[in-house]
């Protein structure tokens, strides 16, 4: 091989190894969680084409699956009447039936509150009973109770986020939603439309097993297309104390 065709060579490989290293530091290549998603087993979906009995709510009178332009979907069309037992969520829907530790959750959703500072729609995961979850809390706003990641351990909720953006924006529309949750370091990434860059994090192995679920703080809004994709929870893994 000649000097040119040598040194060509060498710039073409040149090029395309700076490409690669770009989109591996970018997360760029698959979108950050796509792997996740692609290794993990499909556990849970429902695009809500029948009635919702898949789903535990604190106030089912306040949930409902709705038919719209051909397209259906499950609303929390009133704040519910549930009264937790410290500070937290009034509205919580459950998967019936599931507990999961590493998962990958991926939904639509849009709010149907007007717009306030706190106007919320939030997911719940790690979820072992009334006083002991997380959850996301995507509001207009970030402060101390707002728009973060939030531990609920026996006593009202406290903010566990690393990193998070100074708000949500909700807008009007739908929006892809995803929540990544790794147990054993305890990495929580939270995505809402770009994939490939988290508006949250955090990291805690306080809770390692739990049910997930939707809803929000105290507004309302609507949830489609939601897949988990995870792993069950065993029994060893679900009887350690917390």
């Amino acid at each position: 091989m000649n000097t040119t065709r040598r040194d060509s060579r060498s710039r073409v490989l040149g090029f395309w190894g700076v490409v690669l290293g770009m989109c591996v530091l970018a997360g760029v290549c698959r979108g950050a969680g796509s792997a996740e998603t692609s290794e993990m087993t499909l556990l849970f979906e429902d695009r809500f084409d029948s009635p919702a009995i898949r789903w535990e709510p604190t106030d089912p009178a306040a949930w409902k699956v709705v038919q719209q332009n051909g397209k259906s979907f499950y609303s929390l069309f009133r704040p519910g009447k549930y009264t937790p037992p410290v500070r937290s969520p009034r509205n919580i829907a459950l998967i019936r039936d599931l507990v999961v530790s590493d998962f990958v959750l991926d939904l639509r959703a849009r709010s149907t509150k007007r717009y306030y500072p706190h106007r919320d729609l939030c997911l719940f995961f790690g979820y072992q009973d009334p006083l002991h979850f997380y959850y996301v809390h995507l509001a207009e706003r970030a402060d101390l109770h707002a728009n973060s990641i939030f531990l609920v351990d026996g006593k009202p909720r406290v903010s566990i986020a690393q990193e998070r953006t100074e708000g949500t924006k909700w807008g009007e529309g739908w929006h892809h939603v995803r929540l990544v949750r790794h147990v054993k370091d305890g990495r929580i990434r939270v995505y809402f439309d770009d994939m490939a860059k988290p508006i949250m994090t955090a990291g805690t192995t306080r809770f390692t097993w739990g049910r997930v679920g939707i809803g929000s703080f105290d507004d309302t809004g609507d949830f489609d297309d939601i897949t988990l994709r995870g792993v069950r929870a065993t029994s060893a893994t679900s009887s350690g104390t917390r």
